[in-house]
């Protein structure tokens, strides 16, 4: 358990440069202070530097929007294993933020990404991370997400587009194990994904250390906020390398959500997709009850009807879930309830279930 009261630790910033050092092979160094963190002081490349000032003073921010027609993924500069794994997924044609986002990030840009679910924003930041890491082996990138089962469903799509490029990844999410994933972190993963209150527990244990991690993805920002992990957030991030790319992705973006972007990012590409066409295709009905009895027969009469094959059913509380749950299961139907006090491998097997039956 952690006291959430504690003060985080802030993105490192930095400090005044020591003179000049040559290393073995001659190349120079300076050191730069990166405030407050567990590793202490770190040595970073001169030309790394240089890189970091060239995106910090850049003028202004670009804003691109979505465009009509998209290209196809054989345009873009990637390996050919990369480009078989995509196309073996049945997926030819980018979609908007695909299209904007990946060649922005390749060419080591901050990017802020604004789309509905459903617009392809995992695809965006993991085929760009996967070429990074097919033509620089050290390339290390740390994906931090809201939910245990966004993490899964990242890991299985990082699988699905990496396959046979010898690229791993860990999962470290709350409900698991946390032995198996100490040792999957020994390992050395090429890809660390998490929710943020296990990746703060390994990072306190020492058990995750973010100093060689390149890239930072956030992903589902505006949800992390409803969930009150803002200051976690921040507490991760600061133990990453002040020289690193940063990438966020969000259905929308309020003034606090802007606001904590910002202190992270340098000069970012700002690409908004806010389309209409997740939602055309939903018909959106509002049906009211009095009371739980009739809000459960109301239920009863919607279920029974042939097209409600499948259905999944959001609740407010995690009380009223199961209490639906055990009410539709003693009208006959087969039910499971997924929140965040069932064990991740209940959660996991009714998620199969569901996809599978």
């Amino acid at each position: 358990m952690f006291n959430r009261n504690r003060r985080p630790v802030g993105p490192r910033r930095f400090g005044s440069s020591s003179p000049s050092k040559f290393g073995n092979n001659g190349s120079r160094f300076r050191q730069f202070s990166q405030g407050r963190g567990r590793y202490g002081n770190k040595f970073v490349s001169y030309d790394m530097v240089q890189r970091y000032i060239e995106r910090a003073s850049a003028k202004k921010d670009i804003t691109i929007t979505e465009v009509e027609e998209t290209r196809s993924f054989s345009v873009l500069p990637l390996q050919s294993r990369l480009k078989e794994n995509i196309k073996a997924r049945g997926y030819e044609k980018m979609t908007p933020i695909q299209d904007k986002a990946i060649s922005q990030i390749l060419e080591n840009r901050d990017v802020i990404g604004i789309a509905n679910t459903g617009t392809g924003k995992t695809g965006a930041f993991l085929i760009p991370i996967i070429e990074r890491i097919a033509k620089d082996s050290s390339y290390k990138a740390l994906v931090i997400v809201p939910t245990r089962e966004l993490a899964i469903q990242i890991r299985d799509e990082l699988q699905h587009f990496s396959a046979n490029m010898s690229i791993y990844s860990t999962v470290c999410i709350g409900k698991s194990s946390m032995y198996s994933q100490k040792q999957q972190l020994r390992r050395n993963p090429h890809v660390v994904i998490g929710t943020p209150g296990r990746l703060k527990d390994l990072i306190e244990r020492k058990d995750l250390n973010l100093s060689m991690f390149r890239i930072v993805v956030l992903d589902e920002v505006d949800r992390m906020l409803d969930m009150g992990f803002v200051e976690d957030v921040r507490h991760i991030i600061g133990f990453l390398p002040p020289v690193r790319q940063s990438l966020f992705f969000s259905a929308t973006v309020s003034s606090q959500i802007n606001s904590l972007i910002q202190s992270f990012v340098k000069n970012p590409v700002s690409i908004s997709v806010k389309n209409q066409e997740t939602t055309n295709h939903i018909e959106q009905k509002v049906m009211r009850a009095s009371g739980e009895a009739a809000k459960i027969e109301l239920l009863h009469s919607l279920l029974s009807k042939e097209e409600f094959g499948k259905v999944l059913i959001f609740g407010r509380t995690k009380r009223n879930v199961d209490k639906l749950t055990k009410a539709l299961f003693e009208k006959g139907y087969k039910t499971a309830s997924i929140h965040g006090d069932k064990p991740q491998a209940n959660r996991q097997r009714a998620i199969q279930m569901f996809k599978q039956d």
